[in-house]
């Protein structure tokens, strides 16, 4: 032992457990009168978010609720999921965030797997929640979210208990409760089980404390920015902003669904600077009709993730005058692990070029200990030439506890000391990586190994193609063929020989789709497109 580690040791005045709840208590203490919280016609300051969040907290003790139980939500982006946020962990109770497009049977498996004790409900969500509770083993406590914003004709009562009646019999003194280690969970969010049951993914208070820092420097987010809530907070916690927001002190302006007349509107009412949305939002967004598009006062700048972008994206939405970055991460890193930093030599490139990089998944945030890309069977990195594939792999503080319930498959995840991501991608030489595929997504053609991101890319450049999405398709030549699905823009019209003889321009004969098909993409509800769904249709194609 050296001197530096004698008579030098933790105790309460050096050392407090990190927790994102404590962000809320700074900025009540600091502004509490600042506008913080907007939905609709309500506003609430810091002050009284805070106290909100306190007396739910004390209600939900006084019913039973503590250390290790969990809550679980399945709300949409109003005020209610936001204080869940803070007031679920401030009785060291554990959030779980469900998502709203789920069926009734698996979200029947969630509150049975989370032995959910309480369950906070939109009433417009009572079809499938209903349904779902017939097969719950023990009922949790149902409080349900009164919204008069919601459509009032599909509203029903579900539980016994109202959310502002239930708030309203909590103690406005109570006093939280810090946790008294930050590997204590903090959520839990479930992944979305493609191919069998979603897993259940816990983070602790000091990644979710280090992911919220981590990403007000990556984006170089300021004081007092506003935030609008386009990402769910059911996905990844709204892949960390509940947190964020109010340790920069900024206003959160609530959106409840997807709707892009809306989204202009409230930029423009309440001067938004912020807001992140998958791929798929963006399209609607630059897709939008005149009418419903608003010219933008002040720049806004977007943080995109979920899928990998079309290069295209980025020089629409810049003509209307937002501000892409690119980011990659996953539900299992608490959201965002990879950024798209802009490196200031690539001003002197042609526009095309640049929207290229920032395609790219990028370099690490600044909460990311290591991501590298490694090859999976003798976990060395691979060359940096932007063309050996590896499997991008994480570790770090913002790597998930674990998977809940499934020691197997958290120790399969986490084999050789790297969190195992299952995309595909390649290094370039100025070490930035760039997603090739989701291993599973990649298509093997005759022994040769085809992105569905690359074929995805070049028809996204099409003017005729708003949405696209690539599949495997079985071949009795090749084993498999690449299959495109399109959603067209609306008022133009192509044909699937034109969108194959644009592809011969630029692809090998070998990446050229086999077939094109024309339909509405199956989504989920943060815009993710569900390939699952796509190679059943595409087995049933000639």
């Amino acid at each position: 032992m050296n001197n530096y580690e004698t008579n030098l040791d933790k105790n309460a005045a050096n050392f407090i457990p990190l927790t994102p709840i404590s962000f809320l208590e700074r900025a009540k203490d600091i502004y509490p009168n600042y506008e913080a919280l907007v939905y609709e016609k309500k506003s609430y300051t810091w002050a009284e978010v805070y106290k909100r969040c306190t007396k739910f907290a004390s209600a939900l003790e006084k019913v039973g609720i503590g250390k290790g139980d969990t809550v679980s939500v399945m709300a949409f982006n109003t005020p209610e999921i936001f204080e869940a946020h803070y007031s679920v962990p401030m009785t060291g109770a554990v959030l779980n965030t469900i998502n709203v497009r789920l069926d009734a049977k698996t979200v029947s498996y969630i509150l049975n797997h989370s032995e959910a004790k309480v369950f906070i409900v939109d009433r417009q969500l009572h079809s499938i929640i209903e349904k779902a509770l017939t097969t719950v083993e023990k009922k949790p406590i149902i409080i349900d979210i009164q919204d008069e914003y919601a459509d009032q004709k599909l509203l029903k009562k579900i539980g016994e208990n109202e959310y502002e009646e239930f708030l309203n019999t909590g103690d406005e003194n109570y006093v939280w409760k810090r946790p008294k280690d930050e590997w204590q969970a903090i959520s839990l969010n479930y992944t979305s089980g493609t191919t069998g049951n979603p897993k259940g993914v816990v983070y602790h208070h000091r990644g979710s404390y280090l992911m919220s820092t981590g990403s007000a420097v990556a984006w170089n987010m300021p004081n007092r920015l506003n935030f609008l809530t386009v990402v769910p907070m059911f996905h990844c916690n709204g892949w960390g902003y509940p947190w964020t927001i109010p340790m920069l002190n900024g206003k959160t302006v609530c959106l409840r669904s997807i709707d892009i007349k809306k989204i202009f509107e409230l930029i423009e009412k309440h001067e938004i600077t912020h807001f992140g949305g998958a791929p798929i939002v963006l399209n609607m967004i630059t897709g939008a009709s005149s009418s419903d598009q608003k010219k933008l006062i002040n720049k806004v700048y977007v943080l995109t993730a979920g899928a990998p972008p079309p290069s295209i994206i980025f020089k629409k939405m810049k003509a209307l005058g937002f501000e892409v970055m690119h980011v990659y991460g996953l539900t299992e890193t608490y959201g965002h692990v990879t950024q798209c930093a802009w490196n200031d030599d690539w001003n002197l490139l042609d526009e095309d070029k640049q929207n290229e990089i920032k395609a790219r998944q990028g370099v690490r945030y600044p909460n990311t200990e290591d991501v590298m890309v490694l090859d999976p069977n003798t976990m060395k990195p691979v060359p940096k030439d932007g063309k050996s594939m590896g499997e991008i792999m994480i570790r770090g503080n913002v790597v998930m506890k674990g998977y809940f319930k499934d020691k197997e498959a958290t120790e399969k995840s986490m084999a050789n000391g790297w969190f195992h991501s299952g995309d595909l991608a390649v290094m370039h030489p100025d070490g930035y990586i760039k997603i090739q595929d989701r291993s599973k997504d990649i298509i093997i053609s005759g022994g040769e190994n085809i992105s569905s991101i690359e074929i995805e890319n070049t028809l996204a450049k099409h003017p005729a193609v708003s949405i696209v999405a690539v599949v495997a398709k079985s071949d009795e030549k090749w084993g498999e063929v690449p299959c495109a699905f399109i959603e067209k823009v609306k008022d133009k019209e192509v044909s699937e020989k034109e969108l194959i003889s644009f592809c011969k321009e630029t692809l090998a004969g070998f990446k050229v789709p086999k077939r094109i098909s024309f339909c509405e993409l199956p989504k989920t509800s943060t815009g993710k497109i569900q390939k699952f769904e796509l190679r059943k249709i595409a087995k049933e194609l000639s």
